[in-house]
């Protein structure tokens, strides 16, 4: 874990001083003698890891640094072990005496980062420059439930359905924001909603939908159109036509493995997926 550091002299300056100025420092006096230290030391690994990219766990072991913890302890007023100092801009900014429980750590935190809305709103926008589509919705859904009026959050997520062809939930985000609230960002969200909508009405879809309309029980012209389907982000229509081939035969040429691939490409949680999946358990057992 690359929050997590032991302080000494040698690293002092730059945890202290350069690092607060960038993320919340949690300075802990720590002594391997004290079982109470013990179980804050074990608590304070689990925050490190669940807000990685906004705190920094800096431990000061006064057991071995000494001089250095008499030097800052008198700073800081150390009355007890464990002490927690909450840092930024190389300042105190919160001292919390004695063991604590992690509830009361966090909501110590809770006054100094971010809200919780704003670290999953960050964290999709990283995930969304990763191209991991998955966790990039994940998190934006997870944002939008905890405030669903902030129009950057329903940008966002409607940038990430526009990717995973759910326009329809990309057009519902898009009206629901204010017109004074509509910027460079939402015409741009607002254009690639409309260009992927486009594409789904496109000549060779209409001519593919004509066919299957002439032809009902051929098959294949289906599993073809569920293809194009899919192509276009219509992905309950595909999965809908993949059934219908399904229910026929189960095994027609490549339709289950196109039917699980399009369930597969879905994020995670979808209803959708839920749905289709039921579908075709219905008919395999």
């Amino acid at each position: 874990m690359n929050n997590m550091v032991n302080v000494n002299p040698q690293n002092l300056q730059q945890v202290l001083g350069e690092t607060s100025q960038q993320k919340l420092v949690l300075l802990s006096f720590f002594s391997a003698q004290s079982p109470e230290c013990q179980s804050q030391a074990a608590i304070l690994q689990t925050i490190a890891k669940d807000y990685g990219d906004y705190i920094l766990v800096a431990t000061l072991d006064c057991d071995l640094e000494q001089a250095l913890a008499a030097q800052l302890a008198q700073q800081v007023g150390l009355q007890t072990l464990p002490t927690l100092v909450l840092l930024k801009d190389s300042a105190p900014v919160d001292v919390l005496a004695g063991a604590q429980a992690e509830t009361q750590i966090r909501e110590a935190l809770s006054k100094h980062l971010p809200q919780p809305h704003e670290m999953l709103l960050e964290q999709a926008k990283q995930a969304l420059i990763a191209q991991d589509l998955n966790q990039a919705f994940n998190f934006a859904k997870q944002a939008y439930e905890l405030d669903n009026t902030n129009a950057r959050i329903k940008l966002v997520l409607a940038d990430i359905c526009i990717q995973i062809h759910k326009l329809d939930d990309a057009q519902a985000l898009l009206a629901s924001v204010n017109e004074n609230e509509q910027d460079a960002y939402f015409t741009n969200i607002q254009a690639k909603c409309a260009q992927a909508l486009q594409a789904q009405e496109s000549p060779e879809l209409k001519a593919l939908q004509a066919k299957v309309e002439k032809y009902p029980n051929d098959l294949e012209l289906k599993v073809e159109l569920s293809a194009a389907y899919d192509q276009a982000g219509k992905k309950e229509q595909a999965l809908e036509l993949l059934f219908t081939v399904l229910k026929k035969d189960l095994n027609f040429a490549d339709a289950k493995v196109s039917y699980l691939a399009i369930i597969a490409s879905l994020p995670d949680g979808d209803s959708l997926a839920a749905k289709y999946r039921r579908k075709l358990y219905s008919i395999l057992y």
